[in-house]
């Protein structure tokens, strides 16, 4: 029993370290389990096992013992009954016979005898005739009375103190008995609040495993979303870019404009009057070139800007892509840890349920030894009643 409650207390530690190791590294407290398994669960379920044959054992050895030595009384007894009852039978028919009307002559004495129960007293032998060797031979009886008597006595001492010390037997076992089904009691109700903890523990991890599941689930949308808006920003790179290459366009055919205007300056000033108005359209177009060169400048300046702030935009939803995609990785991979956790704590709880089952019939095999304890208990002090009486009526002769 001391075995059994150093294996349980091993096991419920190691047990609840295994919780703890689980509440922060969950991979390890996986590869654990098994190990623990093998190393204190199967180690107590052999026990447990032992347990219940020792105590099955002993059970049916006090019970045969006391049928065993029942049926001997028993024997004794009747032995001893048959040949008194046999004796006295015999004597009756051999002093009818024997002694016929001589009878009356020690009449007397075995009146004294009878009315005392005194078998020390003996028939005074006088001569050899019929009378006196009836008298022999009742004396002979009365000796052989006496030493069956004497080992009756002998015999009923020795049954009364063979009951008295199967009693003391009983009373020892049954305490002991009663001993194991509280401790046993007590064991189960361990294993019933362990049994708790362990259901308790793999409903957490079902559930840690649903949450894992969903954290999965919205990093991968986590994740498309992160890839939806990279191929934005690319989108967004190219149009800037086309954006700048129209620009570059306009700035050129700005500066031709301006070329144009030029010439057109050029020429209105060789027409002298009559090119005065065409001078003075010249000057404002080119006026409008160069601020449409100078608008495109900003704007390309502008592009330029923001193409290299996409760049790095997009660098970094690169990075928060790929970021993701790792974060996607390890929570699956806490699922899958936690799967196992969930699978192995479930295996577990089904063990301590045999556990518990174990316990139970080991209970009930107790509580069926104690009834059997308490039976031969009775059938002690029965044995014991009726060796006290024999033995006080054997105490009346005097012998």
């Amino acid at each position: 029993m001391a075995a059994l409650r150093a294996q349980g207390i091993a096991y419920d530690r190691n047990s609840h370290q295994l919780i703890e190791l689980a509440a922060t590294d969950a991979k390890a407290a996986n590869d654990q389990v098994v190990a623990v398994y093998h190393s204190d669960f199967e180690p107590l379920i052999a026990t447990i096992e032992t347990l219940v044959a020792d105590v099955g054992k002993r059970g049916e050895r006090a019970e045969q013992h006391a049928a065993q030595t029942r049926a001997n009384v028993v024997k004794i007894v009747i032995s001893v009954l048959v040949i008194v009852m046999v004796l006295v039978v015999g004597c009756i028919v051999l002093l009818s016979r024997s002694i016929h009307r001589s009878l009356v002559s020690f009449q007397g004495t075995l009146q004294q005898a009878s009315d005392s129960l005194d078998l020390t007293m003996r028939v005074p032998i006088q001569g050899n005739d019929e009378i006196s060797q009836a008298a022999t031979a009742f004396n002979h009886l009365i000796d052989r009375i006496g030493e069956v008597m004497t080992a009756v006595r002998d015999s009923v001492q020795s049954v009364n103190i063979a009951s008295k010390q199967i009693a003391a037997g009983n009373v020892d076992l049954s305490s002991r008995t009663e001993e194991q089904a509280a401790s046993l009691q007590q064991t189960a109700a361990s294993m019933e609040e362990l049994a708790g903890t362990v259901r308790q523990n793999a409903e957490n991890a079902r559930q840690a495993n649903g949450l894992a599941q969903s954290s999965a689930a919205v990093a991968v949308q986590g994740g498309n979303v992160v890839g939806e808006v990279v191929a934005t920003m690319e989108q967004i790179n190219a149009s800037s870019e086309k954006i700048a290459d129209i620009i570059g366009v306009i700035d050129g055919i700005a500066f031709q404009t301006n070329i144009l205007a030029l010439n057109a300056a050029v020429e209105a000033a060789r027409a002298g009057e009559h090119g005065r108005g065409f001078a003075v359209v010249a000057a404002e177009v080119r006026t409008l070139a160069q601020r449409a060169a100078a608008a495109a400048k900003e704007i390309k300046a502008l592009i330029e800007n923001s193409v290299s702030q996409i760049e790095a935009g997009t660098k970094l939803v690169d990075r928060a892509g790929k970021t993701m995609g790792e974060v996607v990785g390890s929570i699956k991979r806490v699922t899958d840890i936690m799967g196992e956790i969930a699978i192995a704590s479930h295996e577990q709880s089904k063990g301590i349920d045999q556990v518990g089952r174990a316990v139970t019939q080991m209970d009930e095999a107790t509580q069926r030894n104690a009834a059997l304890v308490e039976q031969a208990a009775a059938t002690a002090r029965s044995l014991d009643d009726q060796a006290t009486k024999l033995h006080t009526g054997v105490s009346v002769f005097q012998f």
